[in-house]
């Protein structure tokens, strides 16, 4: 049996899946077949009844709750750090009013955090590729301020520009939770053996990265990419791919509630009754 699979290209995407798509271990007779888009795309992509696997913001999951399912596993979650809102020079978050501030998608939880923090603000979808993309549209004055999620979070200051929030540590101070960014679900109609399988085998495939992570960071380093030095990787990977990555926990769960029900609270996204987790709330 294949199954299609959609994930972005950035480093902790790729760390999850390399067991599958390196043939690292026994996939039970199910062909993985992964493909990259950026997280704009895999969210559209989604909407559109996609992959039957596919990462996608944790914003979006509403939007998609009744044709996916969300895995316990594969998320990747900020405590107390998460996306960066930067500027060309330090400025308050009041200036940018009614200013033009990118981000990377409006169905992205970076952008729906944004809007929660500064409800005044012009959101603008500045691709996240190419990586400079964004710093080029800081530079030229497309946007006044932009919001950086992935790599770019690591390389905006040697790029010259000031951190004006972190999103992540706005989110913890306002809730006490950490902030669910981008998770991975599994379309509903596979039905159920083969959804238990896919479960089984993504977090198996998640363990071995995390077991063998010092080779999975010169597989990364080979790819190629906005992180080229071995200590960016493992900063990043400490950061979006640990041990939340294997299971969501409570107060992850508890994050992803909370999220979903601020954002619909300020009617910037569907409300949602339930988030429905493959293997229940308990997780692993």
């Amino acid at each position: 049996m294949r199954l299609r699979c959609a994930i972005s290209p950035d480093a902790d995407d790729l760390f999850m899946f390399r067991a599958l798509l390196e043939g690292l271990i026994d996939t039970e007779g199910l062909d993985f077949r992964v493909e990259t888009r950026d997280t704009d795309t895999l969210n559209q992509m989604a909407s559109g009844g996609g992959p039957d696997v596919t990462a996608i913001s944790i914003a979006h999951y509403p939007a998609v709750a009744a044709h996916y399912q969300l895995f316990n596993h594969g998320g990747s979650m900020g405590r107390n750090y998460g996306p960066v809102l930067i500027a060309r020079q330090p400025r308050s978050l009041e200036s940018l009013a009614r200013r033009r501030v990118g981000v990377p998608g409006l169905g992205t939880t970076a952008a729906l955090v944004l809007r929660l923090a500064a409800p005044e603000i012009v959101p603008v979808v500045i691709p996240i590729s190419p990586p400079q993309r964004s710093f080029e549209a800081l530079r030229s004055g497309e946007v006044e301020a932009i919001v950086l999620i992935h790599e770019g979070r690591l390389t905006y200051r040697q790029e010259g520009f000031a951190n004006l929030l972190d999103l992540g540590e706005w989110w913890q101070q306002r809730t006490g939770l950490p902030l669910p960014l981008g998770g991975n679900v599994i379309r509903r109609d596979l039905g159920p053996t083969l959804i238990a399988a896919a479960d089984r085998l993504i977090h198996r495939s998640i363990q071995h990265a995390l077991s063998d992570r010092e080779a999975a960071i010169g597989w990364l380093l080979k790819r190629g990419g906005p992180l080229d030095r071995p200590e960016l990787v493992d900063t990043y990977l400490s950061l979006y791919a640990n041990a939340d990555t294997l299971d969501w926990g409570d107060d992850g769960r508890a994050g992803i509630r909370a999220l979903l029900a601020e954002g619909a609270a300020a009617g910037l996204i569907a409300p949602v009754a339930g988030v429905d987790l493959v293997g229940g709330e308990a997780g692993r």
